[in-house]
């Protein structure tokens, strides 16, 4: 049976999707409970839901999302590594819950043991990461790669190493501060994401999946590093116990809207093509042959 020429362009077009998918289930869930709740009754934060009935759709979304991260192929190396380390830390955020649960939930709240909760699920997660952070090691050394791909892996191993001797050496510091950090690094990892997609596409020539000079990710960008400042300013001048909630639901809206760019930009190229910073504009764009959608 012979492969279809455009199938890896399909596979990349279904995580795509599954994504963008993922992030309205994840939305919904959080409206529905605010919506039992009460207009006037929000969380301080969207990660303290995990503390009312949309518990499970958050834990779930986001490590769907930490793994269709992982998954999917940057079109530069640096892209890919940050998509990668992105995704690592997106378990982390929903397996290790924030310290305040908050009082905005449509149910009495039954926390059980937390503490037990992050110590099972967290080393489930690495038993299971370890041999796949090796296996991934022998595909990327057995290639005799370059030095980037390489820097990449170097990458990935330092985030899980240093989880693991985080989460064994200080675990009740893992416990209070694991989901701050693996959120904030989280989410710097994607800011720069969508600045290298606004650098790419930038250089990119203009074709069929970019007709004008106009560069959405460039925007994104830029409301993704504003955005987040403004709302800091506004709390730290007059105190708002929503800022963070505001924040983190700034931050997912504009990641959303990137991915939804970059489906549509990518659509039947699967990767853009790297430009470097010395290419000449005007050359044709040539994906190559494996992502390039015969439809």
């Amino acid at each position: 049976m012979s492969v279809p020429a455009n199938s890896a362009v399909k596979t990349y077009r279904y995580l795509r999707l599954a994504m963008i998918a993922m992030i309205g289930l994840l939305v919904t869930s959080l409206v529905i409970e605010w919506w039992n709740t009460g207009p006037s009754c929000l969380q301080t934060s969207i990660s303290a839901y995990y503390y009312t009935p949309a518990q499970a759709i958050f834990v779930g979304i986001l490590i769907t999302i930490g793994a269709c991260m992982v998954i999917l192929k940057g079109s530069t190396e640096p892209e890919d590594i940050l998509l990668n380390v992105a995704g690592m830390l997106a378990p982390a955020v929903a397996l290790v819950p924030t310290p305040g649960e908050g009082t905005c939930r449509s149910v009495p709240a039954t926390f059980g043991d937390p503490s037990a909760n992050i110590a099972n699920n967290m080393l489930a997660l690495f038993i299971i990461g370890a041999p796949c952070l090796v296996l991934t090691a022998v595909f990327v050394l057995r290639s005799k790669p370059e030095l980037k791909y390489l820097a990449g892996l170097a990458v990935a191993a330092a985030v899980f190493v240093g989880g693991i001797v985080w989460f064994f050496w200080n675990r009740e510091g893992f416990d209070e501060g694991a989901h701050y950090t693996a959120a904030l690094a989280m989410f710097i990892c994607i800011i720069i994401v969508v600045i290298v997609n606004a650098q790419q596409y930038h250089r990119k020539p203009a074709t069929a999946s970019k007709p004008s000079t106009r560069n959405p990710y460039a925007v994104i960008a830029v409301a993704m590093v504003v955005a987040p400042l403004l709302l800091a300013a506004y709390k730290w001048i007059f105190g708002w116990d929503h800022a963070v909630l505001w924040i983190e639901g700034v931050l997912i809206f504009l990641f959303a809207l990137f991915w939804i760019s970059q489906t549509k930009e990518l659509w039947n190229e699967g990767l853009r093509e790297e430009v470097g910073p010395q290419q000449q504009p005007g050359t044709p764009d040539q994906p190559s042959p494996a992502y390039r959608s015969t439809s």
